[in-house]
């Protein structure tokens, strides 16, 4: 999320229609924000994020067709070279017989290969240490979150300005 020793001023919100309110705000005062956090997906949020549609998908795409490959390959090769048995008077190639176990190739490596790429791009790895603003974030506030490490006194004034006017319940300060 951010450096070390980072000071964080975010502001909590009650509703997601409030808070997409103060994030088109900020967006038209040309304010730079952090990041928004949500207790679950807010629908319309990414657009006025300015956020761009995760191209996560075209990677589950070469992950399947590489899961595909791998099982159609691996089945070619067992049953033509490896171990060849003719069973049920099916000759040793019997590609119809393949395509259960190359479906389910492709949505293994698919399914792994994402989750394994999204761990890696959000830095979810086993005994990373989680820096959370606030535990409401998880439950049911909604935040608007400001770097001021390294703002001046008027700009963090005018920060806490901008939560004022667009309906924050609470503005606090935290150093991560």
């Amino acid at each position: 999320m951010a450096a070390e020793n980072t000071k964080v001023l975010y502001g909590l919100y009650n509703d997601e229609e409030d808070l997409k309110s103060a994030v088109k705000t900020a967006g038209k005062d040309h304010m730079d924000i952090m990041d928004v956090f949500t207790p679950f997906p807010v629908h319309g949020l990414d657009p006025v994020l300015g956020l761009k549609e995760s191209r996560l998908h075209y990677l589950g795409f070469v992950y399947g067709a590489i899961g595909a490959l791998f099982g159609f390959g691996a089945m070619t090769w067992i049953f033509t070279s490896d171990w060849p048995t003719i069973f049920g008077g099916k000759p040793y190639w019997s590609v119809p017989a393949f395509i259960p176990i190359t479906f389910e190739m492709t949505v293994l490596f698919s399914a792994w290969g994402m989750t394994l790429t999204f761990y890696t791009i959000c830095g979810m790895w086993p005994g990373v240490k989680n820096k959370t603003l606030d535990n409401r974030i998880t439950d049911d506030k909604f935040c608007i979150a400001f770097d001021v490490t390294n703002a001046a006194e008027n700009d963090v004034d005018n920060i806490k300005g901008f939560f004022n006017r667009t309906g924050a319940a609470e503005i606090n300060l935290k150093t991560l």
